[in-house]
C-alpha cells in the first residue's frame, strides 16, 4: 500500500527531519507538512492524506486528534512524542488515534509502526493474566504456553508471553528459541521505547503468538528493575490482546507486582499430596485481600488423575474455593513435544490435556464477552 503522508510537527527542526526520514522511506510520499495545526486541518484536505503523522506534545492531544479525526475520517492518525506515556496514550488512542511513535524515528521504526497500528490500532481492552505457583514444579511452564497457542487459535488475535520468572524462567527452552534480546533488554531500555519498538524485543512462535523470554542466567535477576518490568508490561497492553505472564514461585516483589497489574491471577498446584492442597489455601488466605477475589483469583490444579468432573467438583470441596481447571498427567507427551519445540495441541490435539487446555481458554473467552 502506497501512503500519502501528513506531517505536523510544532519543531521546525524536528519537521525537517522526520521530513527527510518520511521521503527517502518506500511506499510513504510525503504530501504535506505543518508546524501549525489549524493550517493542516484547513489546507491539508486538498492532498487527500491516508496516514496523519502528528506530534502531540504541545497540543491539547485528545481535543485535536478528534478534530483530525473529524477532517479526514480516511486517514490512519499515529501520534508523535518525545517519550512513551501509558496514561495519555490510552486518552490518545480513545480519542481517536491507531497508535504511537517516538521521534525522532527511522525509516524501519515508520514501517514497523504502519504494520502494526495503521490497520488494527492500538489495543484498547488486553487482557492481562499472571500465573503463580506456591512451589515450583508445578506445571505453570506447559500451561502457559499451551494456553496462549489456544487463545491465538480461537481468536485469531496476538497472544504475547512475558517470561518474569526472572532467574529459572524456560520459556525460551520449551519453545527452542535463541532470543538475541529478553527481558533484561527490554527493562534496561523501557525508558526509550514505546510499543512498537517494544515489539522487537518479542520472539515470534507462531504468526499470532510471541515471547519476551527470560534472563540468561539466574545472576541477571537484580538488572530487571520493578518498575521497568511495569511499563513493560503496560507497553505490552498496547501489542497485545491477551498477555500471559509467568511469575517466580512464591510470594516476592515480581510476583506481588505482576498479580496485582492482571485482570486474572492464576494459581497453579500439582495435585501430588496433602502439602499442595495447604499451599494452595495458604496462597488464597493471602489473596483475599483483594474485594473481589473470587472474580480475580482462579486456582488450576495439574497432575490430576483421573481427570474428570469427578475430581474437579471433589477438589472444589476440599479447597471451599472455585476451582479453574484441572489438568492430567501427560508427562510423557509434554516431553515429546517440548524435544521437538512444539505444543501438545499440535502433537495430540485430541488429548485430554489438549480439552482440558481448551476448556479453560473458552473460559477465559467467555469472561470476556460477557
Amino acid at each position: 500500500m502506497k501512503y500519502k503522508v501528513m506531517l505536523c510537527e510544532g519543531n521546525r527542526l524536528m519537521l525537517g527531519r522526520l521530513a527527510n526520514v518520511i521521503s527517502a522511506t518506500p511506499d510513504f510520499k510525503l504530501v504535506a507538512k505543518y508546524q501549525d495545526y489549524q493550517e493542516a486541518l484547513g489546507q491539508g484536505k486538498v492532498f487527500n492524506p491516508n496516514l496523519i503523522l502528528l506530534d502531540v506534545e504541545s497540543i491539547s492531544a485528545s481535543n485535536t486528534i478528534q478534530d483530525f479525526c473529524d477532517a479526514y475520517p480516511n486517514a490512519s492518525i499515529i501520534c508523535l512524542s518525545e517519550h512513551w506515556r501509558a496514561d495519555s496514550a490510552s486518552h490518545l488512542i480513545q480519542a481517536g488515534a491507531k497508535g504511537y511513535l517516538l521521534k525522532p524515528f527511522t525509516s524501519d521504526e515508520l514501517i514497523d509502526a504502519v504494520e502494526t497500528f495503521a490497520k488494527g490500532g492500538m489495543e484498547t481492552v488486553s487482557h492481562t493474566m499472571c500465573f503463580f505457583s506456591p512451589k515450583g514444579k508445578s506445571g505453570k511452564t506447559t500451561l502457559i504456553a499451551n494456553l496462549a497457542l489456544a487463545l491465538a487459535r480461537m481468536t485469531g488475535e496476538k497472544v504475547g508471553i512475558i517470561d518474569a520468572d526472572l532467574q529459572f524462567g524456560d520459556m525460551a527452552v520449551f519453545f527452542n528459541l535463541n532470543p538475541q534480546s529478553t527481558i533484561v533488554e527490554a527493562t534496561r531500555d523501557t525508558n526509550f521505547l514505546s510499543p512498537v519498538s517494544l515489539g522487537n524485543y518479542f520472539m515470534p512462535v507462531t504468526q499470532n503468538v510471541s515471547v519476551l523470554c527470560g534472563t540468561k542466567d539466574p545472576s541477571l535477576i537484580d538488572s530487571v528493575a520493578i518498575d521497568a518490568l511495569e511499563s513493560v508490561v503496560t507497553m505490552a497492553k498496547s501489542l497485545f490482546r491477551y498477555i500471559l505472564i509467568d511469575v517466580p514461585p512464591g510470594f516476592n516483589p515480581t510476583s506481588i507486582s505482576m498479580a496485582e497489574m492482571a485482570d486474572t491471577t492464576y494459581i497453579v498446584v500439582m495435585k501430588n499430596d496433602a502439602f499442595e492442597m495447604k499451599h494452595m489455601r495458604r496462597a488464597i488466605e493471602i489473596f483475599k485481600d483483594w474485594p473481589d477475589v473470587e472474580q480475580r483469583l482462579k486456582p488450576i490444579f495439574t497432575r490430576v488423575m483421573p481427570c474428570n468432573e469427578r475430581s474437579l467438583y471433589q477438589l472444589q470441596e476440599q479447597l471451599d474455593f472455585p476451582v479453574e481447571g484441572i489438568l492430567p498427567n501427560e508427562y510423557m507427551l509434554v516431553s515429546s513435544a517440548a524435544d521437538n519445540g512444539r505444543m501438545a495441541l499440535d502433537i495430540l490435539p485430541d488429548s485430554k490435556l489438549s480439552m482440558s487446555i481448551e476448556l479453560i481458554a473458552d473460559k477465559i473467552l467467555t469472561r470476556r464477552r460477557s
